[in-house]
């Protein structure tokens, strides 16, 4: 367990040099006060066109991984928590989709959750769906802060006892409590995305690859990869975090990306 966390500066030469690849989440991690900056998404580009494995690891749901995955310059993304993981074959000109659960079971689940949220909705004042609920799979995102004024945090953690209660999963992300049924979590899709699609055995090779985060939903990221690097706004979640990374970029959301994007960046144009 982390219990100090370092300037990124401290993220040695060495280490730097045996990345191959860069899984990151999204919200207020690329993006900064909810924009994707040009800055961030040419962090990506410079990255993926280097030969580096870019993924991105998100909350967001199918109908914007669908996208991303197309459209980005990465080679897959992991959405709505774990659930799935979509890549683009360019060459076959088909989106690959892994979903872990089947369709007959994700409807039965969001049949359960459409009850749940408004028991949530009814106890919580001043939560609201999330914006982009209509377009997922698997799960039930409350937003606490995205498109609504900010809830305090007992609110917060009144929408986690909620879900909880209800048999649920529940993760805090920077703007959403997200909830589901099941035990599955980011690095458990991570996991099998990597094994399935690029033939790699991440627990052999976890020291190979960075994760970028900012947030609670990313602990178990933070707790598994040795060069786990937060952008400097993970300190806003502090005192909710009981696993942090080992570095901290000096700027917030997708200007500190940047600046992980840059030193990796160097270290291979040094090899």
């Amino acid at each position: 367990m982390i219990e100090k966390m370092q300037p990124l500066s401290a993220f040695g030469l060495a280490e730097r040099l045996r990345i191959r690849g860069v899984l990151t989440d999204i919200d207020d991690t690329l993006t900064s006060e909810g924009q994707l900056t040009p800055e961030a998404y040419d962090a990506l580009g410079r990255l993926h066109e280097a030969g580096f494995l870019v993924v991105p690891i998100t909350g967001r749901p199918a109908g914007w991984c669908d996208h991303i995955a197309r459209m980005w310059p990465v080679d897959a993304v992991v959405g709505e928590n774990g659930a799935f993981y979509f890549r683009y074959d360019a060459k076959a000109r088909k989106l690959e989709k892994r979903f872990l659960d089947d369709e007959a079971t994700r409807a039965g689940k969001r049949a359960r959750l459409k009850q749940l949220a408004d028991r949530i909705l009814a106890a919580v004042p001043g939560a609201a769906l999330a914006s982009d609920q209509l377009y997922r799979e698997s799960d039930l995102a409350i937003d606490f802060c995205e498109d609504v004024p900010p809830l305090p945090a007992a609110a917060v953690d009144r929408i986690v006892a909620l879900f909880e209660e209800a048999g649920c999963t529940a993760k805090i992300s920077s703007i959403h409590v997200n909830g589901w049924f099941g035990d599955y979590d980011k690095l458990g899709m991570s996991r099998r995305m990597l094994n399935e699609v690029f033939s790699i055995n991440l627990d052999a090779h976890r020291d190979e690859f960075v994760y970028a985060g900012d947030s609670p939903n990313d602990q178990p990221m933070f707790a598994y990869f040795p060069h786990a690097v937060g952008v400097a706004n993970v300190r806003d979640f502090i005192h909710r975090l009981k696993d942090k990374p080992r570095y901290v970029t000096p700027s917030r959301g997708g200007a500190g990306f940047a600046e992980l994007a840059a030193d990796l960046l160097a270290a291979r144009a040094r090899s």
